[in-house]
């Protein structure tokens, strides 16, 4: 018997229907999952030895959990793919509000349904994308809004007593009976608030304006919450926390292939983009260590993180930086530039929290040097070490780049607006750099070298072998002693 065809309490009993708790669904279908070895959390990258495993186990041991992390650590997208554990289709009486479980009625309407229609009792489906609340927890949130209170004008329609269960209104929880019920940001939810839960998550009472209602319900709760929450804002109540089963820690991305990896499945790149815009490897892996800077750097706040939300809009930006450059020059086709990257400045900008001395530097200019910091820790895994001292009269690699930036009485400027072909030709112009990639990236395309030779310039600028100034139209190399000498 398919399904579409059990419209009864009847229908149910002779299709053979077992009734489980959420907890327990969830456990039987994981179960099932890991048997057939299949991926239990699609889409989630750089947890498969950390994160996932708690929560498996967390799910196995039928435990409400709590997940703890910075912003950014895909906290709820967790909560969300634990939806893909429920089984397709529950039956519940229809017209109840919490979804009653037809053989284990809960609510007052569901029993006195089934008591007058026996196995008449109408059946409706909920699928599993229906068994998903959520709710952030804000300072103005209060008890009858997750809970429930007593509603006046049920009470006047149907001519009630107060004192009568039947006036309740039932709040979000109730209503994600059977459900998979998620706070965010838990520490956020007034104290007061946080002890209306206890009841529900140990024995399933709930208690509404006097009436104390034995309502067991069966919610799977999931509960999120930043570590700077418990200092900054509030923090949750020790009783609450002796309730939740598992506390599972979260993290950042531990290496940039795995930053890389959900950088590029959640940007949203639109397909000419896509046509217009060549992206050199190494462009990425400078975005995302431009992250790694971020976290470790001593103007930012470690305690407030760096989201991996900063990684993904920032590469949309390039992009986007890139593009617009094209339009404008005309060009249908261009390769991102190292000079582009002043475009996600305003991805950083907006999401990091700085200290006191990095409020003292400014917000663009800490998110522009952290640019020069992410080409310092990439540039010794592709070119030799740039030594601070050497012996007098040995020769080093970029001796000659050096040399011809000295000869050189104006500066090297690469403006912004350049099309492509000058771009290039002005980066040929530069001998040295081309041996210098022949000698040590003898592989790389024709398209990536010039970012790569871009590349060598802001490195060489690092490690204080040149110097750079930024200005409105674009970028100035130069020798810092030569200018110097060539005016005495």
């Amino acid at each position: 018997m398919k399904i579409e065809n059990i419209k009864s309490l009847g229908d149910l009993k002779e299709f053979g229907y077992t009734s489980k708790t959420i907890k327990d669904e969830l456990r039987d279908n994981l179960i099932q999952k890991i048997k057939d070895k299949e991926t239990t959390f699609e889409g989630v990258h750089g947890y498969q030895n950390t994160v996932i495993p708690e929560l498996e186990r967390a799910i196995l041991s039928r435990h409400n959990i709590n997940l703890l992390g910075l912003r950014g650590q895909a906290k709820t997208r967790l909560a969300r793919l634990m939806l893909n554990l429920l089984d397709e289709y529950i039956p519940y009486v229809k017209g109840s509000e919490i979804n009653d479980d037809p053989f284990n009625p809960i609510s007052r309407y569901a029993l006195e349904l089934i008591t007058k229609e026996g196995d008449q009792t109408p059946i409706s489906w909920l699928h599993r994308s229906e068994r998903f609340a959520e709710k952030l927890a804000t300072p103005d949130v209060t008890v009858a809004d997750i809970i429930g209170d007593v509603d006046p004008i049920k009470a006047a329609n149907l001519k009630l007593s107060y004192a009568d269960d039947r006036v309740i209104h039932y709040g979000m929880i109730p209503r994600a009976n059977r459900c998979i019920f998620v706070i965010n940001e838990l520490p956020d939810l007034q104290a007061r608030i946080q002890v209306a839960l206890f009841n529900i998550l140990q024995e399933g009472d709930i208690q509404i304006r006097g009436f104390k209602l034995r309502l067991p319900l069966d919610i799977q709760f999931l509960f999120t919450a930043n570590p700077e929450d418990y200092t900054n804002r509030g923090s949750i109540v020790t009783p609450l926390k002796d309730r939740i089963g598992s506390q599972i820690l979260t993290h950042y991305p531990e290496d940039i292939e795995t930053a890389r990896m959900i950088t590029q499945q959640e940007a949203s790149i639109v397909e000419s983009q896509k046509s217009t815009v060549i992206v050199p490897d190494l462009a990425r892996d400078l975005l995302e260590q431009v992250v790694f800077e971020a976290r470790e750097s001593e103007f930012i706040d470690a305690k407030s993180g760096v989201s991996a939300r900063l990684s993904i809009t920032a590469l949309e930006n390039l992009l986007s930086t890139a593009e617009r450059r094209a339009l404008i020059a005309g060009d249908r086709l261009t390769c991102l530039r190292l000079s582009d990257f002043v475009g996600i400045i305003p991805s950083i900008t907006g999401k990091v929290e700085l200290v006191y001395e990095g409020e003292q530097e400014g917000a663009a200019v800490v998110a522009y040097n952290l640019i020069g910091e992410a080409v310092k820790s990439l540039f010794p895994e592709f070119f030799p070490g740039i030594e601070k001292l050497k012996k007098q009269n040995e020769e080093g690699p970029y001796d000659d780049i050096i040399s011809w930036f000295f000869n050189l009485k104006d500066g090297f400027e690469l403006m912004d607006d350049l099309r492509d072909k000058e771009y290039m030709d002005l980066l040929d112009s530069v001998t040295p750099l081309n041996d210098l990639l022949g000698e040590y990236q003898p592989n790389l395309s024709k398209q990536d070298s010039y970012f790569v030779k871009e590349f060598v310039l802001w490195a060489l600028v690092e490690f204080k072998q040149l110097s750079k100034k930024r200005f409105t139209e674009g970028i100035q190399f130069k020798d810092p002693y030569g200018s110097f000498i060539n005016g005495i």
